[in-house]
């Protein structure tokens, strides 16, 4: 009985003669088609999205989008062949998403006619689960299951193929080769299934078919369904099994990338200028400050000591701009009954005042508490609010409160038992007027909505030329 034909159709022909040596190096010769196919794959991503919504209301895959995202597919599928998805070829890989007859390696899917409605909710996840544990083993469970939760609706990324039992395999067939110079048919014959049920399941989960990928291993480089595939290989190229892949040319598939990629751009800045928007109106009191979260100041030796804090009249690497900050404020409170000190000079004074005393530096801070790094030396020479000239300062018991318009300059935050003691404890609160949120916010706002409405014109045209290209094709049967 002859095999059942699924959709998603793969084939590979194993090159007669091959380089015994050549893929060793292979990783860094195809190291221009993953770049290129990183961003084709957060193409397919954005697309698969569109495609999932156009199935959920109207039943049908776009045709461009469809043809788009086999191509990506299709051209994963050469480079993995080519590469340590499999080493069957030591031709080199075109950078087309069009079908190649003359390739050894290649992949198309049928155009489904309809899909169904209810199927697109569930089965790129729920359904497909038992085979992405199948494709998790072949591929390596963890290269698989976090390309899964990268683009969901994507097949795997390309890079997975080189891990899992299908790297393992085409290992063993390339040390094989090295030592005799031959491909083990039967071990090629295994790779080749193995492929084709990791593609069969990308094609069900990228929402290209609702016919559920069978628990089959087809081996062979012939695909059970060779004959759905627009030529034989060898043929002479007149525009391959997907012929509307032709629509997507240089310049759209340009197009295309750059627009999505402004997408996500449009979103990350529209995220931000939320972010900094909450933080201009939830975050800020009724005196106009913006306040962090409490941080815990804690340490055994005589000071804690802010790491240098930069700030200029403008902005340059490392530093903050002053005009941002406006007025700041620090608030401490200490936690273990002694007076507090708190403080604010230059670096170059207070690193004069604690030479030879130990003290902690404050290399990172999170609400709640803090990272130092610890200074050795002995106790200061007395207390420190008569130790040097400070640009602020306030001590005593209870809660003290520091306001500083801030000054450009190289400057540090002390904190220390009013008495110069050892044995800090405290809890202090930082916050700022920060002016810039007022330019700022709409700035972010207004920068989303020009990339948004360049990226979307972008896909749309992009789109749009695409389908006025496939309209003029002759029509699927």
């Amino acid at each position: 009985m002859s095999a059942v034909v699924y959709p998603v159709h793969v084939e590979g022909h194993l090159d007669p003669e091959l380089s015994r040596g050549l893929w060793l190096v292979k990783w860094l010769l195809a190291i221009p088609h993953y770049v290129v196919l990183a961003f084709l794959w957060v193409a397919f991503a954005v697309l698969s999205v569109v495609a999932f919504f156009t199935i959920l209301f109207t039943g049908r895959y776009p045709r461009a989008i469809f043809d788009f995202n086999v191509g990506v597919l299709r051209w994963s599928w050469r480079v993995a062949y080519y590469a340590y998805g499999a080493l069957g070829t030591d031709q080199y890989p075109p950078f087309s998403l069009r079908d190649n007859p003359a390739y050894p390696a290649r992949l198309d899917v049928d155009y489904p006619a309809h899909l169904s409605r209810g199927l697109v909710l569930v089965k790129w996840w729920l359904l497909a689960l038992p085979h992405y544990v199948v494709v998790g083993l072949l591929l390596g469970s963890g290269t698989w299951f976090a390309s899964r939760s990268a683009d969901n609706l994507g097949g795997p990324w390309l890079w997975g193929w080189g891990g899992g039992l299908i790297g393992l395999l085409a290992l063993v067939a390339a040390v094989v080769l090295l030592f005799t110079g031959r491909y083990p048919k039967p071990l090629f014959d295994l790779v080749l299934g193995l492929n084709r049920w990791v593609l069969r399941v990308a094609g069900y989960a990228a929402l290209m078919t609702d016919e559920y990928p069978p628990f089959r291993l087809d081996q062979g480089g012939d695909d059970p369904g060779a004959g759905q595939l627009a030529l034989p290989l060898g043929d002479a190229p007149t525009g391959g099994a997907t012929g509307s892949v032709h629509a997507w040319t240089a310049g759209r598939v340009v197009a295309m990338v750059t627009g999505t990629f402004g997408l996500l751009l449009a979103i990350g800045l529209g995220g931000a200028g939320g972010m900094l928007a909450y933080a201009d109106t939830g975050l800020r009191d009724g005196a106009g400050y913006v306040t962090s979260d409490p941080v815990h100041l804690s340490s055994s030796s005589y000071a804690v000591v802010s790491d240098n804090i930069e700030l200029h009249a403008a902005t340059a690497v490392r530093s903050v701009p002053r005009d941002a900050i406006g007025d700041a404020r620090i608030t401490v409170a200490a936690e273990n009954g002694r007076a507090v000190f708190v403080g604010i000079a230059t670096t170059r004074e207070v690193d004069s005042y604690l030479s030879g005393v130990a003290h902690s530096v404050v290399q990172s801070a999170r609400p709640g508490h803090a990272a130092y790094r610890s200074v050795d030396g002995g106790a200061p020479s007395g207390p420190p609010a008569n130790g040097l000239t400070w640009a602020a300062h306030s001590a005593g018991t209870g809660t003290q409160t520091l306001v500083w318009p801030v000054a450009a300059g190289d400057w540090s935050v002390v904190v220390m038992n009013a008495d110069a003691a050892s044995g800090v404890s405290a809890t202090a609160t930082f916050a700022a007027t920060l002016p810039v949120l007022g330019w700022l916010v709409p700035l972010m706002f207004g920068l989303a909505l020009v990339v948004l409405l360049a990226s979307v014109a972008l896909v749309v045209a992009a789109l749009v030329l695409a389908n006025r290209a496939v309209r003029r094709l002759p029509a699927v049967p």
